[in-house]
Parts: C-alpha cells; structure tokens; sequence
C-alpha cells in the first residue's frame, strides 16, 4: 500500500463563497450527502491509457470535468437481472455492511453510465454483451432513463438483457468537502469499453466529452489547454486542478502511471474513505487531502 501523504489542491471556484462561508461562521453541521456513482471508462492507446472525460453544467459536486456518473436513484433499487458477482461481493470490496446500497451503487453506475455516454455494460449471458448501442433506438432509451420515463430494468427486460456486474471493478469511495452546499458520498469503478461499442454524448445534454490522454492530461496540468478546448464561460482560463476535484485528479494522476489498462485495473486497492478539508495557507484557501503521491515534481500542490 503506498504511503499516505497530505496534498494541496486548487480551489474550484464555485465553491468558493461556501468555503469563505465556512471560515467566517465556524464549522457546522455539514449538509447531509448524496449518494453518487462514476465510472472512470478506461481504453490503451499508443501514447497510455485513455480515459473519457465530460463537462457537466451547473456546480456538479463531481466537478466541472469528471468521468460519467451521479446521484443514485430509487429505482436503482428495483428488481434486475444480474450476471457476475453477488452484492454481497461488491459490500465487501467497497468496506460496508450495507448490502444494499453496495447493490445500488453497482446498478447506478451501470445506469450513468449508459446514460450519459450510451456505453452499456450488459449482455444476454455472462459471456458476451450487447454490440451497436449508437442507434437512434439505444439514444431514445437512453433519454428514457435519463429522463426517469423508464427504468434500466425496464430497458433490459425489453430487450433480454442483464447487467454484467464483472466488467466493473471498485476503486474509492470520495466525499465532498464538509463546507459544500451540494454533497456527494460517491463510489468510484472503472470499466473498459465492450466490443462493438463507443461512448458518444447523450442528445440534447451533452456539451463536450471524448478520450483524454491521462498522462498528457497531467503532463499540462498547469496549463489552460483542456479549459480553453471545452470552451465554456466556466472552463476558458483555468487549469485541470480547477476544473476536477481532487479525487478525480488523483485517479488521472494512477492512470497517467499504469501501464495500461490491465495494470490499472489488477491494482490491488483496500477500501478507503477519502475527503477534502479546507485550509488555509498564505491568506488562500485550498482543499487538503491525505492520499499517496503519484507523480513527482509538482510543487505547487504538493507537501
């Protein structure tokens, strides 16, 4: 396991106001937070491991840039048919008792998953999974679930489907910082993308997403490049740290590292709670955060 040590990240700037808040009225209690679901999709490349990031409007407590993912919804509890390991399996991997919301986790992040980038990780058997789910037809059940017109059980039974709960692996589970208005107690998983598919935006929301390359995505961490390419009023002018929240910057930060996808994914992790704290340093707020370092030389946010 490597050793934990106390990092330094940017701010981001829509949760300024609620840190400054938090620093002039005392600590309080914390806003109570969501459970959430992502999944960092993964692909090799010539160049390293790639990995599809979008731009979510609004101030998403996943961040301005963040892998596919969200709230957990009531019908993420609904009866579904399920291949691959039990909830029981996933209970003990993620470090809870509760096994039902380890279920829920599993279903919410297939669920945002297909919803937000039309990858779909199911199939009629424990062997293949479904292919060509770009068509018109797949986008229409995807704005159905996005929508909470239909539910995924629903769309799988429809088409004789079952999820394959074997091509997720959980990695952490990350918290929003305790000042936060919006709160996210959000478990993380990886998955590479099935044969005969390929992550496309969902219509009528998708702004900007598509494979990034992790390793030069940290390489020009400190630059504006990703910002100024997504082009939107909260992107132009700023660097990845202000535009990801910490733990997804860590994740890219693994991946820039791994040598491949494979590598990546065989890590061996133990469960572990993560979440930022705010503190100030030289009169400027920053989220602190105890996790490993991964990556060399980078002063600016690291001690």
């Amino acid at each position: 396991m490597p050793q934990l040590a106390r990092r330094l990240f940017a701010l981001p700037q829509d949760l300024e106001g609620a840190a400054q808040s938090w620093l002039e009225h005392g600590e309080r209690t914390p806003r109570a937070a969501r459970f959430a679901s992502s999944v960092v999709l993964l692909r090799d490349s010539p160049t390293g491991l790639e990995t599809w990031l979008a731009y979510r409007p609004g101030s998403s407590p996943l961040g301005v840039l963040a892998f596919p993912g969200g709230s957990l919804d009531a019908a993420d509890d609904d009866p579904i048919s399920w291949l691959g390991p039990s909830p029981q399996y996933w209970a003990e991997q993620m470090g809870t008792d509760d096994v039902g919301l380890a279920r829920r986790h599993v279903v919410g992040a297939i669920r945002e998953l297909f919803e937000e980038t039309g990858v779909l990780l199911a199939g009629p058997d424990n062997a293949s999974t479904v292919e060509a789910t770009s068509t018109p037809e797949w986008m229409r059940a995807r704005i159905a679930v996005a929508e909470q017109e239909k539910t995924l059980a629903q769309v799988l039974d429809k088409r004789g489907l079952s999820l394959r709960t074997d091509l997720l692996k959980s990695l952490v589970n990350w918290r929003s910082p305790d000042f936060a208005h919006r709160r996210f107690d959000t478990r993380y998983f990886a998955a590479t993308v099935p044969l005969g598919q390929e992550p496309t935006l969902l219509e009528g929301k998708g702004v900007w997403g598509r494979w990034v390359n992790a390793a030069k995505a940290i390489e020009e961490r400190n630059s504006t490049i990703l910002g100024e390419e997504v082009g939107q009023e909260n992107t132009v002018g700023r660097t990845l740290g202000e535009l990801m929240v910490p733990g997804s910057e860590i994740m890219l930060e693994k991946m820039a590292t791994a040598n491949g996808c494979i590598a990546y994914l065989s890590y061996k992790r133990k469960a572990h709670v993560y979440q930022p704290t705010l503190v100030v340093e030289d009169g400027k707020m920053l989220l602190e955060v105890e996790a490993a370092k991964t990556t060399p030389g980078d002063p600016q946010r690291e001690r």
